[in-house]
């Protein structure tokens, strides 16, 4: 039996099982390896099976491969919007919600949306769709991540600025994974089935280098593999079965703050688990004191962090130690993540002691503490 054919059955099933929509994300370690190309073949099997299946995008690239099998699938037309004095195309979620399709495709589920459109994020668009009853089958890649973004960065040099929410990918009921070799993948770009000739070498000498694509393509298998695990995991739990509660603390430095986030939130997500975001205020950083690009930073990453899926709390306390531990002790958590104290800092305001007596208490209570790098 065909891939694809094997994909659109299973589809189909978990589909029948439940009046909720249904959500399906391919997933690429980059631009070419056929995320989009399988969706379209998924969905003439489902149409094949007498699903109702319409395009709400589908982003083609040029690809010709790519463009032929956009023929015979129904397509809801996309509305027009001006910006910045050009007229651009979105996707219509008004009229795929009206229409109500019993599958629905959405490529580039990372794609900001054109200023003025009801959501920000074509992700936030796929949650509405899902929320009336409409089955998604969509497409990224893994470096729109959020929480990969800094992993991202470091192998290919490159900020990646439209992100997705890891809450979204725990989401969906499937993650695929469209794997190529590196030479596979570099063969289809030299072709030209990629990008334009005038294009390729620019990419070869950029995001398209085979060390890239290796630790892409590492980073790709792993997040389906953790996804997999962590669906029977959450099948398989029994009533003595105890979660685990991600407890992560920040303060104003931003860039500390913003690892320990994305830290947390890769561990909360590997273990499907709720966690918390806890910011302990003390009074040299009352709004009045603290200066306001530390306040700005403060603001972007509770943002980050609510993106993210967690819960942010603020709560105002001279000592650290006695904020986080009371914390912990009242909402029971089990994990607590604080960033790597920094010398000069630490042991000038408080000296080391603090954080020897927090780890102190939360070993007595059997509390783990993970000291992010």
């Amino acid at each position: 039996m065909k891939p694809e054919k094997r994909e659109a059955e299973h589809f189909l099933e978990l589909i029948q099982k439940s009046r909720k929509g249904k959500f399906k994300i391919y997933i690429g370690m980059s631009a070419g390896v056929g995320k989009t190309f399988r969706m379209l073949q998924e969905a003439h099997a489902l149409l094949r099976n007498g699903m109702d299946v319409k395009i709400g995008y589908i982003e083609t690239h040029g690809r010709e491969e790519t463009a032929a099998l956009v023929d015979g699938i129904p397509e809801i037309e996309r509305r027009s919007a001006f910006y910045k004095g050009k007229n651009l195309e979105e996707m219509d979620l008004q009229t795929i919600i009206n229409t109500h399709p019993e599958v629905v495709l959405v490529d580039e589920l990372a794609h900001t949306n054109i200023e003025g459109s009801k959501n920000k994020k074509r992700w936030q668009d796929v949650l509405e769709i899902l929320d009336n009853g409409i089955n998604v089958i969509s497409a990224m890649n893994i470096q729109h991540i959020e929480s990969l973004n800094e992993e991202v960065r470091k192998i290919t040099g490159i900020e990646v600025t439209e992100r997705v929410p890891d809450k979204i990918l725990a989401l969906a009921d499937e993650v695929v994974n469209i794997d190529l070799t590196s030479d596979e993948l570099l063969t289809r770009l030299k072709e030209g089935k990629i990008y334009k000739k005038d294009k390729i070498q620019t990419a070869l000498n950029n995001f398209f280098q085979s060390g890239h694509i290796l630790q892409l393509r590492e980073l790709a298998l792993k997040e389906v593999a953790t996804h997999v695990e962590k669906k029977v995991e959450t099948e398989i739990k029994t009533e003595h079965f105890k979660p685990i509660k991600f407890l992560a603390c920040i303060s104003s430095n931003e860039k500390i703050a913003k690892n320990i986030i994305r830290k947390t939130a890769r561990l909360a997500s590997y273990y499907n688990s709720p966690w918390t975001v806890l910011y302990i205020q003390r009074p040299s950083e009352n709004p009045e004191k603290i200066a306001l690009d530390k306040q700005r930073y403060l603001i972007n990453n509770f943002n980050l962090a609510q993106e993210l899926g967690a819960k942010v709390i603020r709560v105002k306390e001279n000592s650290l130690q006695k904020g986080i531990l009371e914390y912990v002790i009242e909402h029971h958590i089990t994990t607590v993540c604080i960033g790597k104290p920094h010398p000069g800092f630490w042991r000038g305001i408080f000296g080391y002691s603090w954080i020897y007596t927090l780890m102190n208490r939360l070993n007595e209570r059997q509390i783990d503490i993970i000291i992010l790098s």
